[in-house]
This record gives C-alpha cells, sequence and structure tokens, in this order.
C-alpha cells in the first residue's frame, strides 16, 4: 500500500491540525480500491465527497475519479496522470507513480464500503471539533455587543448541520443538482394527477390551486378570530401526517409520499384541546358535547376506535407557551433530526416572541420572526404554514374580505411568506345581521316577515360555507378557493362538484 502522506508542516498550527481526527491510511486504501475496481464507486459516493478527506491531495483524487466515472470512463492510474502531471502536492509524494503505489495493496478490496464510513465519519468529527472550538472562542467573549442567546441558538444550527452530515455549510448549488430537483417535484406531480408536487393539505381544492404545501416555502395562514384558522392549520397537520403513515402502511418509499411527519407547534392551544379536534373531526361527535361530556355510549366507543386508530398517527405537538423564534427553531431542529418531520405549523406568529433585540418595537420584533420562520423552512427543506392574526381595519369595512394590508405588522410577513391565505367565512359576519324571527302564530308585521325571508334566503347560501382566499403566491395564481365548513366538528372539507365558482362566492 502506498506510504501515508503528510503534507501539514511541522509545529504551529500544523501540529494542531495532524492532531484532528483522521485516516490517511484509509483514504489511500480507499483510493486503491477505487481504481483496481471501479464498481466500487457505487457503493461508496452516496454520501461521501471529495471534502470528507483529511488529505486534500485525497479529496481531488477522490473528485477526478467521480468526474471520469461520469463520462463512462475507465479510471486507472493512467487515465488519470494527465490530470495530476503539474499536481505540487502529488510531485512531493513522488509524481504520478504514488497514483500506482495506492494499487499496490488489495485490502480495500476487502472493505472498501467500511473505509469510506470511517472517513466520513472522521469528517463529522472534524467538523464537531471545529463547532466546539468557535463555541468556546464565542464563549470567552465578554463583550457588550455579545448575545448568548444568539450564540446558543448559532451553536444548535451549527450541530444540527453536522448531525446532518453537512460538513461544510453554504456552498453553492450547481444548476445541474438544482434542475434534477425541479425535475423530480414536476415528475412528482405527474404522478399525483398534475395537481400536487408538495405535501398534501388533504383537500384536492386546495391541492389544486396551490399544489400543496412546498418544501422551502413559508405559507402564512391568516383570519380574523373566529374564522377557523386553527382548525384549518389542524385539518392541514392530521391529512399530511395520515397520509404519510396510509402510505407507510401501503410499502410506499417515504421519499415518494405526499404526505409528511408534522410538528404543530400550538402557542395558543393545549395539546389536549388539539388532540380532541382531531378526534371529533374524525369521530364525527361535536367537539363541544366531546369537552363536557354530553356523549352516549355508542358514540363513546366511537371515540375509541378513532382514538386507537390514530394512536400512532406522526403528529408531534408542541404546546410550549412564551416561547421564542430561536426556541422554536431550536425545538424544530431536534424533532427534525429525531423523527423526520416534513412540515412545520405555527399558530400563531404573534405569540412568537423575538430575541429581545428589537428594542420593544413591535414592529421590528415581528420582522425578526417572519424571517425566522422563513429561514427555519429553507435550513430543514420543509413546508412551514404559520397562523397569523389581521387587523381590526377588516371590521371597519362593509367588505369584510381580508387583504394583504390587514396583516398586522404586514409589512415583514407580507415580503417573507411565499404563499399568503386568507381563511374567510361569510356566515359569521351574516349571523351578526340577524334580524327578529316572526312569531309562530302569524302575527308579525309584513315587513318582519319579509326581512326575516330575505336574511334566511341568504343565510342557506352561506351556511356551512368558507372561502380560502390565495392572496399571494410566489409560484402561481392567486383567486379563490371554494370550502365546506362543519363547524360542530371544526372540520374543513371540499364543496362537491365544485359547486360554488371562484368568482361568484363570497
Amino acid at each position: 500500500m502506498a506510504e501515508a502522506i503528510r503534507l501539514v508542516s511541522d509545529g504551529g498550527e500544523g501540529e494542531e491540525t495532524t492532531r484532528l481526527p483522521h485516516n490517511i491510511e484509509a483514504e489511500a486504501a480507499l483510493l486503491g480500491a477505487l481504481l483496481l475496481d471501479n464498481r466500487i464507486a457505487e457503493d461508496v459516493q452516496t454520501k461521501l465527497q471529495s471534502q470528507h478527506f483529511f488529505e486534500p491531495l485525497h479529496g481531488r483524487i477522490y473528485d477526478q475519479v467521480l468526474k471520469l466515472l461520469d463520462r463512462n470512463m475507465v479510471v486507472t492510474p493512467v487515465t488519470l496522470k494527465p490530470f495530476f502531471e503539474h499536481d505540487e502536492a502529488l510531485k512531493e509524494v513522488g509524481g504520478t507513480g504514488y497514483l500506482v503505489r495506492l494499487t499496490e495493496s488489495n485490502i480495500g478490496l476487502i472493505g472498501a464500503r467500511n473505509f469510506a464510513e470511517q472517513i466520513y465519519d472522521l469528517a463529522l468529527l472534524r467538523e464537531l471539533v471545529s463547532v466546539g472550538r468557535h463555541l468556546v472562542e464565542a464563549a470567552l467573549d465578554t463583550s457588550e455587543s455579545i448575545d448568548p442567546k444568539q450564540q446558543i441558538e448559532d451553536a444548535e444550527s451549527a450541530l444540527y448541520k453536522v448531525a446532518e452530515g453537512e460538513g461544510e455549510s453554504g456552498q453553492a448549488t450547481d444548476f445541474l443538482t438544482a434542475s434534477t430537483e425541479a425535475i423530480r417535484m414536476v415528475e412528482r406531480a405527474l404522478q399525483a394527477g398534475g395537481n400536487l408536487s408538495g405535501t398534501t393539505t388533504g383537500l384536492d381544492s386546495v391541492n389544486r390551486k396551490i399544489g400543496g404545501l412546498h418544501a422551502s416555502d413559508l405559507t402564512i395562514l391568516a383570519g380574523r378570530p373566529g374564522m377557523g384558522k386553527t382548525a384549518l392549520a389542524t385539518n392541514f397537520a392530521f391529512n399530511a401526517a395520515s397520509r404519510y403513515m396510509r402510505d407507510m402502511a401501503d410499502g410506499i418509499d417515504p421519499a415518494q409520499s405526499v404526505g409528511a411527519k408534522t410538528a404543530f407547534f400550538s402557542l395558543e392551544m393545549s395539546a389536549d384541546q388539539l388532540a380532541t379536534r382531531i378526534l371529533a373531526e374524525q369521530s364525527g361527535i361535536s367537539s363541544e358535547h366531546l369537552r363536557m361530556g354530553k356523549i352516549s355510549r355508542e358514540e363513546f366507543r366511537e371515540l375509541s376506535r378513532a382514538s386507537r386508530e390514530l394512536q400512532d398517527l406522526p403528529l408531534y405537538i408542541d404546546d410550549t407557551a412564551g416561547l421564542t423564534i430561536a426556541a422554536l427553531r431550536a425545538r424544530a431542529r431536534r424533532l427534525q433530526r429525531r423523527h423526520g418531520i416534513g412540515l412545520i405549523i405555527v399558530d400563531y406568529l404573534q405569540l412568537l416572541q423575538g430575541t429581545g433585540r428589537a428594542n420593544d418595537n413591535r414592529v421590528n420584533e415581528i420582522s425578526e420572526i417572519s424571517r425566522g420562520l422563513k429561514m427555519l423552512a429553507k435550513e430543514l427543506s420543509v413546508p412551514v404554514l404559520a397562523l397569523s392574526q389581521l387587523s381590526r381595519a377588516v371590521e371597519q369595512r362593509e367588505d369584510k374580505r381580508p387583504q394583504l394590508s390587514d396583516l398586522r405588522e404586514s409589512g415583514s410577513i407580507e415580503q417573507d411568506a411565499d404563499i399568503v391565505l386568507f381563511i374567510y367565512r361569510a356566515e359569521y359576519y351574516h349571523d351578526a345581521l340577524r334580524p327578529d324571527a316572526p312569531n309562530q302564530d302569524g302575527s308579525s308585521p309584513p315587513d318582519v316577515v319579509e326581512k326575516w325571508a330575505q336574511w334566511e334566503e341568504r343565510h342557506q347560501q352561506l351556511v356551512n360555507r368558507a372561502t380560502l382566499i390565495v392572496a399571494k403566491q410566489r409560484h402561481g395564481s392567486t383567486g379563490n378557493v371554494p370550502l365546506q365548513f362543519q363547524s360542530e366538528i371544526t372540520k374543513f372539507s371540499d364543496l362537491a362538484g365544485d359547486y360554488y365558482q371562484d368568482d361568484d362566492y363570497e
């Protein structure tokens, strides 16, 4: 086997570098095996990259081997020679003859995969050392400009990247990689019938309009109190998690599933309250009756059945109150690392706290929070759905349908969001205009009867109806999606036959 090479200078920083975890012999053995049997590359190149090699020369050799294999060339010391004739590091260890010496031992052929795993693991350890050194240096800095909480968040982020095997972060993505991922998304949408390229919402009409919830996107779902924001978000969470569970039971590859393990950060409701909503939806029993215990034994059996069916539902609820955006991101990273979550829901944005650097300026704090949520979506490459309150300006207009300007502290939210959705129920406002009902004995004046009849006619058109307004969509068109809403079980569903058209329904 080729003699282990040492290209690090003696003394000082070089000595510290050589103390980092590494195995030069394993790197040489793996490269020798690759040159002897090119097929080994099929087993090792899935996660091993050139930057994982401790010796830079070995990294360059490995990178060139993969490039030649991509061109369907046979890789040997002879075919590699033209690419390294002028490599100064190679000259120091005997020139291109070193490539031949790499193949003198067959030991790499026996344990190539083990060597590759060790090289990869040692690279992660070196990255961990780097993170730890930076953490110690930052912690020793006691200047006034230092924010300990920010340091903790940065450390958490860096450790997450190491845990995910990223090693070096912040590298540019070549167009081939980006376009390949884009084609994969298109293929996924094609297989789903042309309507769904992201994580399913469980509602076909919504999927058709926005294509599902897409990785790295921040989606804002806003509405006034009583519109059903939490109910719709809970529906989305359950539909995505249950679809994932169903796909796994059917033997579908997790990467091909349009469902997702879901993390629900509930800053307003407790975990048991959310669970009650989901059980009410699945059992068809009024959530109000569940809370008050007004159910029959038959309904209780149906509730138990629904509970048993959902006991393995991959839906994780965090109901910690008063979370900061930094703490939420840290918790999301842990859930991603431990459970592989594919969808994050936050209820709701205005209940999150900033890091305290906004100088008591709420607009700046909301800007920090919305930016943090967008960064989280990109960092974990999952969809993030954040609920948001609307200002009271809606109530002061004759037309109660919300607009982008109605978002509270709207500037940054509107800017950071990839999709902005509004949930609107005309029934809610029409109920407030309910006139006095006419007497049953027919003694009411004609104008009272007529007024009631007009109200009742309109009420029948609006009851159990809702509109999802797509006010902003970075990758598609805006418009309205009509939905059905069963208030007693807080469940949204598609309208049969899309009876109400976009422009016809309020």
